[in-house]
């Protein structure tokens, strides 16, 4: 297929090979003419300025093992414990004790993409250290080594090489080494230089001023021959260390993942001085998934604001789309050039860039000069940012390493003035590639990444602009083609493949590339000793943004892969034949990745099936996902969305999908507290011409019938609609055998039938727990110390909505839970200021063991990812003081601790000074209603969303006769310690009309503004709005009708009620247990107290037990006057029940 498609002939490539050859030869020759004493310097290169000064904090994984295929030959990703699947940390604790062990690692590797912030990272540990920040009473004396520059060096003594970085006033030498568990070495790219560190002399103590040759003093180092207490902190690209390291021994690994949203944020706030310039910048950046996503990694961040800030200061519009890395580097090279004439020297400079990298050293003068650059020159390049200089060594090197291989890739295509014949020359390139990044995977190194974006077709042309020349485009089909010859079977479905295929963006070659792995039978070595990889299925583990983006794009364009799958959290039951990729991420799942993931998909080309089945989704990105499939050229079939946490609210943006007439065929919605207003919404758009959905599946399990459904079946007739209650699946047209269905109407009353003898479960109301068997009801202990009690009958995962919590249990299980307030306990403590309270404090009491994970509720905003989840904690309050604890998982609602033990606990955010006024939360407004003869008064409250401020409200409300409306609340973040205003419509007396967004514990007195409304009229408008910027962030429309609906008739009487419980609060349940005719007591509600759809609505339960829970799941919106009335009801028609009640009650309130 190749040779049909590319062309016969190539390009002029032999000058490359020759200038490389003679660099090779050029660095032996002064390898051996080099010592010690010409090359010996103090660095001090952890001070040295470089593109990222404006570091900001880095997404950091701890791991038991290094990244690769390792962990999956030993058993299923999916089913691989969290110390397996690590867990994010901070910089501070790199060397904190290991939990199980309660040892601090001796040795810690950073492992990273090329670019990412590794090396920085390095410098920032020695800097905060330097600066008595950091680790200061852990380590006396910290060195950091470039191993670049100390590979320049043939040999070095132990005394030389800490003099190198040694802090003044300079200690003596004995005095260093007498405590080696206080020291710490950073050996900065240690995979960089071509040496094996195998040799070691532990006689080096002995002879402090003895030069060695530095491959065997860094052996000895890492090899515990000398200075066995040391602490080491190794940086390096490759994970595969064992092979030049021997003595590697068991680090604890840490994978460097680049910035999370917020610290991208961060960075671009710090790189541009000017508040204006910064949100223009970020803007740009935020409005394109892509460029946001290419963000993730540190040098690209730096590189999109300089070509942003270039842009600015010579006045232009900001514009920046590109795609890929190759073309932020061309378009941030056409930015600097002054003029055509520098592309001369230019040419100069990329040869020098070669010569580098194959001879991995640093530039002297001479070598600047040998290859002809002035000093004019120089100094642009510098000013520029493309080089630097050491000025206590007087070498040059480019800014980043990174950069100088993007130079280095353009000058195996620049040189073209020399004829080849045959194509010879390319597998010699090919070879010398692989000599030069032999000890890692060649499609990992950011030359051969960059040689593929410059070979594309908008490279090319890109490359031509910008040096004036006419480039030989046969190379770019011989080089892309013998590279991928020379490996493609040794490293199927690798990320570096997918990178480097991504930065083509040749949609004809990559169709070819991934074809060929359709046929390929050569598999790695994982391959054949996992069973999964004899089925149809391909795993890859993708830990960011920018890995999910690169396989997503590539992956779509394999014809034979149909599914795509994430994280594998589908149902056991469900079967798919289809050929998959399944991804998995170990790294918390963000709103932003999956924006990437569903924008990458709006063309899908040759994928079918998306199952994202198992992982929590947002609101927003479901509002991403149904944005992708009502495209065009999105040709996805199928979509598992099975316990994915959605809500009646999802199924809005899910309806506008089918009713758009997207190519979904089949739509698994189960294990979703989906509601009965959600599933009519999805089964409204069934009954549209445009619908072309044939399956839709959801838990007909939890739901009552409701008594629109008899109705809807018979108005959608034609389309044979059935409902199953094994296996839970709604079938417009066909029975999951394809067969055409008749007579779905007796289907449907067939299956009411057997209700009779096996009743549907319950709906159950807000404060219920929901499970596997549908509501759990929660019972009140004691209401004075707000003391619940809820009994789970099975094991599985319950949540409760109301309150925000959940549990996962592991057997029937009875758990108490108490509310409490965080100023009795938090005040007692310093962290008071270092910390902010993010969600409510519970006391827990539960059988130990039984409790597998707790989902603790918090408030904090996480969808414009402002804050960085390693912020989180969970405090624990118990006799011996307070512990903190870091959550397994954080989710946008909620924090996940697994294997808990309980106390009084709840979600702490630390504060970062930068950002303390900047935290996101969700909020939630509350109304509270009360009318006299003379006017009405409102009561507006503005709270983050905490249950327990909540329920403290309806307390103090509720004693003055005060009625909660229920209206929906803000639905953009808030932030803590804004000032918002508050203002109607009409004529309104607001007393204050300012509210201040602030956290008061359940028991203080929390801010309000007082309304008074002289006559309601046609009703009101509320509004609050931002002080500082009026902007309107919530409005409600207040109706005489809808209140009166909601509360009742309310008499002048309610105002003098006594501030008792009534008699249906107090003997609910045994209201419940043991009322035995229901139907009696509706009827004399009917119209009074219950309007039409909840009269049908409890009578569509199926036993009384289950009638009486439903008319109490609606007694929270009835008035004193219903109660009664209801009371009265039950007294006709129970009298005897009634009066034994009343005999055995303690004190109640009712009005006969």
């Amino acid at each position: 297929m190749y040779h049909s498609e590319y062309p016969s002939a190539h390009s002029q490539l032999v000058v490359q090979l020759r200038q490389m050859s003679k660099f090779i030869q050029l660095m032996k020759e002064r390898t051996n003419n080099s010592t010690i004493r010409e090359n010996l310097y103090h660095t001090e290169s952890w001070k040295t300025e470089d593109l990222l000064q404006n570091f900001t904090q880095l997404l950091l994984l701890q791991k038991s093992c290094p990244r690769g295929w390792e962990t999956l030959a030993r058993k299923s990703w999916h089913k691989c414990r969290r110390e397996e699947r690590g867990h994010l940390i901070e910089i501070r604790d790199l060397f904190k004790p290991n939990p199980d062990t309660q040892k601090k690692p001796q040795l810690v590797i950073l492992e990273g993409a090329a670019g990412i912030g590794k090396s920085t990272l390095a410098r920032q540990v020695r800097r905060e250290w330097g600066e008595g920040q950091l680790y200061r009473d852990h380590f006396q004396h910290v060195f950091y080594f470039s191993c670049r520059e100390l590979a320049q060096c043939q040999q070095l003594s132990l005394a030389e090489l800490i003099a190198i970085d040694q802090t003044v006033p300079r200690a003596p030498i004995r005095q260093i080494l007498s405590h080696p568990e206080k020291l710490l070495f950073i050996l900065d790219g240690i995979d960089e230089p071509a040496w094996v560190l195998k040799e070691q002399n532990p006689e080096l103590c002995q002879h402090l001023s003895q030069p060695q040759p530095v491959h065997r003093l860094l052996g000895s180092l890492l090899g515990k021959s000398i200075l066995p207490g040391a602490s080491l902190l190794l940086t390096a690209r490759t994970t595969d260390l064992q092979k030049f390291i021997p003595v590697l021994g068991q680090p604890c690994w840490v994978e460097v993942l680049g910035f999370s949203k917020a610290g991208r944020k961060t960075y671009i706030y710090k790189y541009f001085t000017e508040k204006r310039e910064a949100v223009e910048a970020f803007s740009l950046v935020k409005s394109n998934p892509v460029l946001s996503t290419l963000c993730v990694v540190p040098w690209v961040s730096w590189l999109v604001c300089t070509c942003l800030k270039q842009q600015m200061q010579q006045g232009e519009d900001l514009s920046l789309t590109s795609r890929t890395t190759t073309d932020l580097c061309l378009k941030y090279l056409s930015q600097i050039l002054p003029d055509r004439a520098l592309g001369t020297q230019l040419l100069r400079l990329c040869s020098l860039a070669a010569e580098g990298i194959w001879r991995r050293n640093q530039f002297s003068e001479r070598d600047l000069q040998k290859q002809g650059l002035p000093e004019d020159v120089i100094a642009h390049f510098m000013k520029m940012g493309v080089l630097k200089k050491q000025h206590s060594s007087m070498s040059y090197s480019f800014a980043h390493l990174y950069l100088q291989e993007f130079f280095a890739a353009m000058s195996c295509i620049l040189e073209n003035n020399v004829q080849s014949p045959g194509n010879t020359c390319v597998y010699r390139i090919v070879k010398l590639l692989k000599e030069v990044y032999g000890r890692q995977d060649l499609f990992e190194a950011p030359f051969v990444r960059f040689l593929f974006g410059l070979l594309s077709e908008k490279g090319m042309k890109e490359m031509e602009k910008i040096f004036a020349c006419k480039l030989p485009w046969k190379t770019k089909w011989y080089l892309r083609r013998y590279i991928l010859e020379e490996i493609k079977c040794h490293q199927p479905y690798s990320l570096g493949l997918f990178h480097c295929l991504y930065e083509i963006q040749d949609e004809y070659f990559l169709r070819i590339v991934m074809h060929n792995y359709q046929g390929t039978k050569v598999h790695s070595p994982v391959d054949m000793v996992h069973q999964v990889f004899l089925t149809n299925m391909k795993y890859l583990l993708v830990q960011t943004d920018v890995e999910l983006m690169v396989v997503t794009f590539c992956i779509k364009f394999c014809s034979h892969v149909k599914r795509l799958q994430l994280n594998g959290g589908g149902q056991q039951g469900q079967v798919s034949m289809a050929p998959r990729v399944l991804l998995f991420r170990w790294t918390p799942i963000t709103n932003a990745s999956w924006q990437i993931l569903f924008s990458t998909l709006e063309f899908t080309e040759n994928l079918k099936e998306l199952d994202l089945s198992g992982n929590p989704l947002s609101y927003s990105a479901v509002q991403s996902l149904c944005r992708t499939l009502r495209c065009p050229r999105c040709h996805l079939k199928t979509l598992w969305l099975v316990n994915c946490g959605l809500t009646s609210n999802y199924c809005l943006a899910l309806a506008s999908v089918l009713r758009a007439g997207s190519n979904l065929a089949e739509l698994d919605l189960q294990l979703n507290d989906l509601g009965n207003h959600g599933v009519r919404l999805l089964c409204e758009e069934l009954k549209n011409p445009a619908c072309k959905l044939r399956i839709l599946r959801f838990n007909v399990g939890i739901l009552y019938i409701p008594p629109w459904f008899p109705q809807f079946l018979q108005m959608s007739k034609g389309k044979n609609i059935s409902v199953y209650r094994n296996p839970h699946v709604m079938v417009p047209n066909k029975n999951p055998d394809g067969e055409e269905m008749v007579d779905s109407l007796t289907s449907f009353k067939h299956q009411r039938l057997q209700s009779e003898h096996k009743p549907l479960e319950p709906l159950g109301t807000e404060d219920d727990f929901w499970g596997p068997t549908g509501p759990v009801a929660t019972k009140v202990v004691d209401s004075e110390r707000n003391l619940y009690r809820v009994q789970f009958p099975v094991p599985g995962s319950y949540h409760c909505p109301n309150s925000g919590l959940g549990f996962v249990v592991t057997r029937a299980v009875t758990i108490e839970i108490g509310f409490c307030s965080w100023s009795q306990h938090l005040d007692k403590t310093p962290l008071q200021h270092s910390h902010m309270v993010a969600g409510p404090l519970f006391d827990i009491k539960a059988e130990q063991g039984a409790v597998a994970a707790v989902h603790l509720p918090h408030f904090v905003d996480l969808q414009d990812e402002q804050v960085d989840i390693f912020w989180f904690h969970v405090a624990h309050f118990q006799e011996h003081g307070m512990v903190l604890e870091t959550p397994a998982r954080v989710e946008q609602c909620y924090t996940v601790l697994e294997n808990p033990s309980f106390s009084p606990m709840g979600v702490l955010l630390r504060m970062i000074p930068a950002v303390r006024l900047f935290i996101p939360i969700t909020s939630i407004t509350l109304i509270y209603y009360h009318l006299n003869l003379e006017e009405i008064t409102l009561h507006l409250y503005l709270i983050p969303n905490d249950c327990t401020i909540r329920k403290a409200i309806d307390d103090e409300e509720m004693k003055f006769q005060f009625v909660r409306i229920h209206k929906p609340p803000p639905v953009e973040s808030l932030y803590i310690g804004s000032r918002y205003t508050v203002s109607g419509s009409k004529k309104l007396e607001i007393i204050p009309k300012e509210l201040e967004l602030c956290y008061r514990s359940p028991g203080e007195s929390q801010l309000f503004s007082e309304i008074y409304v002289g006559q309601m009229g046609s009703g009101i408008k509320l509004q609050i709005k931002d002080k500082k910027y009026q902007n309107l962030i919530w409005e409600a429309l207040l109706k005489p009708g809808k209140i009166s609906l909601a509360l009742g008739r309310q008499s002048q009487a309610d105002l003098y009620a006594p501030a008792l419980p009534h008699f249906l609060d107090q003997h609910r349940e045994q209201l419940v247990a043991r009322v035995t005719s229901v139907d009696p007591v509706l009827d004399k509600l009917h119209s009074l107290v219950l309007s039409e759809e909840e009269y049908e609505a409890v009578r569509a339960e199926a036993t009384n037990q289950n009638k009486m829970r439903k008319l109490f799941s609606l007694s929270r919106s009835w008035s004193w006057d219903s109660k009664d009335q209801v009371y009265r009801a039950l007294k006709e028609t129970h009298p005897h029940l009634i009066m034994d009640l009343y005999e055995t009650s303690r004190s109640f309130s009712v009005r006969s």
